[in-house]
């Protein structure tokens, strides 16, 4: 869920790098996760296979609701 808030405040189309760029504020919320781009990207895919986000290829994304 936090994952889709950093996604949220991003345009329709955006990339990792985009994302990662909330990795500081994901690691203060998730003090105990010492891997959190690696979350991050879990969470992407995530959210790609419930059809909420497509992979665009070449680490871009666009939202789909």
């Amino acid at each position: 869920m936090d994952v889709w808030q950093c996604i949220d405040r991003l345009d329709a189309n955006f990339s990792l790098n985009q994302v990662y760029a909330f990795a500081d504020e994901l690691q203060r919320k998730h003090p105990e996760n010492n891997h959190i781009k690696d979350k991050i990207r879990q969470q992407l895919q995530v959210l790609r296979d419930r059809g909420i986000i497509e992979f665009t290829g070449r680490g871009r994304y666009c939202k789909l609701y």
